[in-house]
């Protein structure tokens, strides 16, 4: 699918970012932001890096990403014919799509008896990864970059000498002492 004002890869992004934003809502980037559709405040899994994370060629997926695209749009588009909604032919259908009709596209997408479901429960798993554990990053430079999804987790920025310590236990205590022979990195003897 190639629309008269986008070429290939930005359509291909444009729908990837639509899709990533209706599993993780977020803020638009900016107003005339159409592929983030502004669901929420604060960042979503575009905002994330979703995308970063999908082309990363350690996911596996990176090859079909194109035909991920085209077959949201393909969804997108019988989706909207089946519903008799006119959708703007200026954007990939599934950015055309408003955030309920995305929302609920991919509720049927994702569904158990859907014979794609895997396909698309895969992107959603990219979606929430590059959100809540930066996978496509270090966790510190993630952090010092105010990655919104481990903000939102509540995770602290490491030591000075970059190591995370916790000198408040999460039970309330300490829960074992550390083994006689263990280093001062941490790791046994």
């Amino acid at each position: 699918m190639l629309l008269p004002t986008l070429d290939e890869e930005q359509a291909r992004t444009m729908t990837l970012e639509a899709f990533a934003d209706t599993i993780l809502p977020g803020e638009k980037r900016s107003p005339d932001d159409r592929a983030v559709a502004g669901a929420t405040t604060g960042g979503g899994a575009v905002a994330a890096g979703a995308i970063r994370l999908l082309e990363w060629d350690a996911t596996g997926i990176t090859a079909g990403l194109d035909d991920f695209a085209r077959a949201m749009n393909d969804h997108a588009c019988a989706y909207a014919v089946e519903r008799g909604l006119v959708v703007d032919d200026e954007v990939p259908p599934f950015v055309a799509l408003d955030f309920g009709h995305r929302t609920a596209l991919v509720q049927i997408l994702t569904a158990p008896e859907h014979p794609e479901k895997e396909l698309w429960i895969s992107l959603a798993l990219f979606s929430y990864m590059a959100f809540d554990s930066a996978a496509h990053m270090s966790t510190s430079d993630a952090i010092a970059a105010g990655h919104p999804g481990l903000m939102t987790l509540g995770l602290e920025k490491p030591d000075a000498d970059g190591l995370w310590r916790f000198p408040e236990y999460s039970y309330g205590r300490k829960l074992a002492d550390p083994h006689p022979d263990t280093t001062p990195s941490g790791s046994p003897a």
